[in-house]
C-alpha cells in the first residue's frame, strides 16, 4: 500500500506560521482580551523564531492561547472555526500528491486537537502527529504540551519497519521525518506532479460547508492588530446603529445608511404590495445573516413579517419587522404560515438556519404546500470584521455583531414569481418545489445545491462521530 507523511504547515498550508490559528483559538475559545495579549507577545515569539528557538516559542504561544481553557471548547474552535481557515490557506499542488496515497499521515507543529478534524474530514488523512495539549482532571488546559519534535520517532512506531512511500516538506523546516521516506519531495512539487499527471485524476479536498466563529478574516498580526483598534469604535458604532433601528421607522433607512455602513444591491423586479385585485405572496430566501429579511423589508419599502425559528428575544425587541415564531410543529407551523399570509406578504428561510459559505442547504417543502403564489429571492451577504450568526454563544449579541462591522453589503435578487404549473396546484409534489427554488436560487448566486439540513449542521459542529461530508445536489 503507497503511503505518504507530510509537513501541514509551509507544504498542505501556505503559511508556515501558525500564529494566526492560535489567535483564533484565543479569541473565539476566550475572548478580545487574551487575543490582544497573545498579539502584544507576537515580537517576543517572532524573535525567539528568528533565533532558532521555535520550540520555546510554539510553548509560549500555546500557553497564552489556551491556558485555563477548557478542553472542549479548544476542540470545538479547532473543529468548527479552524478548518475554513486552513482551507483558504491550502497548497492545491501539494494536496494534488497528497490525496494520490492510500495511507496519509499528516506531522504538524500545532496540538493535534487544533488540526485533526480538518486533516482527517477534508484531506483525508488517517493519522495526525503533533504535539498534545496537558489537559488537568477537570477538563481545563493547563497551557502544557508534551511531544514537541518527536516527528521522526511516531512516524517509525506508526509505520515499523515498512518505510513511508513519499515524505513531503520543506527544503529548510523541522521535517526531519523525511529521512525516513524512500523518496523527498519538495515544493514547489511541479516536478512530481508532471510524472503524476498523465497516471492520476486528481480531485479536490472536501469543502467546508459549515463554520463558526465570529471573525471573518484570518487574523494574521497585522489584520489582528486593525481588529484590535477598531474594537472601540465598532461598539460605540453598534451602540449608535442599534438605537437609531429601535427609534427610527424603516423608511428613514435610505437617509441614514451611511451611518448604517450599509450597501444594498438590488437586481430583478419586486412585485406590486399586495391590494384587492392583488393577494400576497410568498417571498421564499436563501439565509446567509440575521438580517436577511429586514434587508428584503427595506428594498421593498414596507414591513414584510418573516418567520424564525431560533430568533433571540433581544433581536425580536430591535427587529423593525414583525417577525412569527414557528414551533416545529409541522401542523402548527402550517396554520401560522396560512393565517399570515392571508393578511398579506410573507418572507420564509426554508434552509431553517444561515450558511456562510457558497452552497445552499436542503429547503424544507412546507413552505410550497401552503400557497401557490412564490417569489424566488436570491440573498448574498459580506461581513467586514465579524459574522452576525454563531452556533454557539448567546444569541442576543448577533445583532450586536451585525451593526458593529465597518461595512456590509447586501445583495438582493428578485426571481419571477413561480409559474403555476411549478406550484404544487399544478401538480407538483413540495418537495419537488422546494428543490426546484433550491436549484433556482443556487443557479443564480453560483452556490452549490446540497442535501445538508439544519440538523446536519449543528450534528458537525457539535462533532458527532460518523457524520460524512458530501456535496450532494437536491
Amino acid at each position: 500500500m503507497d503511503s505518504i507523511v507530510s509537513e501541514l504547515e509551509g507544504t498542505l498550508v501556505k503559511d508556515p506560521d501558525p500564529f494566526s490559528y492560535f489567535m483564533l483559538v484565543a479569541f473565539e475559545a476566550s475572548g478580545p482580551i487574551r487575543f490582544a495579549l497573545l498579539l502584544m507577545f507576537w515580537p517576543i515569539i517572532k524573535l525567539l523564531n528568528i533565533l532558532g528557538l521555535k520550540g520555546v516559542g510554539l510553548r509560549l504561544t500555546v500557553f497564552i492561547a489556551v491556558v485555563g481553557l477548557r478542553i472542549d471548547d479548544i476542540e470545538y474552535v479547532g473543529r468548527a472555526v479552524l478548518p475554513k481557515f486552513y482551507m483558504d490557506e491550502i497548497n492545491m499542488d501539494a494536496w494534488r500528491i497528497f490525496s494520490q496515497y492510500d495511507k496519509k499521515v499528516v506531522v504538524t507543529r500545532m496540538p493535534r486537537q487544533m488540526v485533526e478534524r480538518f486533516v482527517k474530514d477534508h484531506l483525508g488523512a488517517s493519522h495526525v502527529i503533533g504535539s498534545e495539549l496537558v489537559v488537568n482532571r477537570f477538563g481545563f488546559a493547563t497551557g502544557l504540551i508534551r511531544n514537541v519534535g518527536l516527528g521522526p520517532e511516531c512516524v517509525v512506531t506508526l509505520f515499523g519497519f515498512e518505510r513511508p512511500s513519499l515524505g513531503l516538506g520543506r527544503s529548510h523546516g523541522s521535517n526531519s521525518f523525511m529521512s525516513l521516506c524512500k523518496e523527498k519531495c519538495h515544493p514547489p512539487f511541479t516536478t512530481k506532479l508532471k510524472l503524476m499527471e498523465d497516471n492520476h485524476n486528481f480531485k479536490e479536498p472536501i469543502p467546508v460547508i459549515f463554520h463558526d466563529g465570529r471573525l471573518v478574516k484570518q487574523p494574521k498580526p497585522a489584520t489582528a492588530l486593525l481588529i484590535l483598534l477598531y474594537l472601540p469604535i465598532g461598539l460605540i458604532l453598534g451602540i449608535i446603529r442599534m438605537i437609531m433601528v429601535l427609534v427610527l421607522p424603516l423608511c428613514a433607512t435610505p437617509y441614514v445608511k451611511a451611518i448604517y455602513g450599509l450597501t444594498i444591491i438590488v437586481k430583478g423586479k419586486a412585485p406590486p404590495p399586495p391590494s384587492s385585485s392583488n393577494k400576497g405572496v410568498l417571498f421564499v430566501c436563501n439565509h446567509r445573516a440575521l438580517m436577511d429579511p429586514v434587508i428584503l423589508s427595506r428594498v421593498l419599502g414596507r414591513k414584510v413579517p418573516a418567520v424564525t425559528y431560533s430568533l433571540s428575544r433581544v433581536t425580536e425587541i430591535f427587529a423593525p419587522i414583525p417577525t412569527i415564531r414557528l414551533t416545529r410543529n409541522r401542523q402548527v407551523d402550517a396554520d401560522t404560515i396560512k393565517k399570515t399570509l392571508e393578511k398579506g406578504d410573507l418572507t420564509v428561510c426554508p434552509e431553517g438556519t444561515t450558511c456562510r459559505e457558497p452552497f445552499l442547504l436542503r429547503f424544507s417543502g412546507l413552505f410550497a404546500e401552503l400557497t401557490d403564489q412564490i417569489v424566488p429571492v436570491a440573498i448574498n451577504y459580506k461581513a467586514g470584521f465579524f459574522h452576525a450568526t454563531t452556533a454557539r454563544g448567546w444569541k442576543g449579541f448577533d445583532l450586536f455583531c451585525f451593526f458593529m462591522n465597518p461595512r456590509t453589503t447586501y445583495e438582493v435578487t428578485f426571481l419571477d414569481q413561480l409559474p403555476k404549473k411549478a406550484t404544487c396546484l399544478g401538480g407538483k409534489t413540495s418537495h419537488e418545489v422546494a428543490n426546484f427554488v433550491q436549484w433556482l436560487l443556487g443557479a443564480t448566486l453560483g452556490f452549490q445545491c446540497t442535501n445538508f439540513t439544519r440538523k446536519d449542521k449543528y450534528r458537525l459542529l457539535a462533532g458527532n462521530d460518523g457524520f460524512v461530508m458530501h456535496t450532494k445536489s437536491a
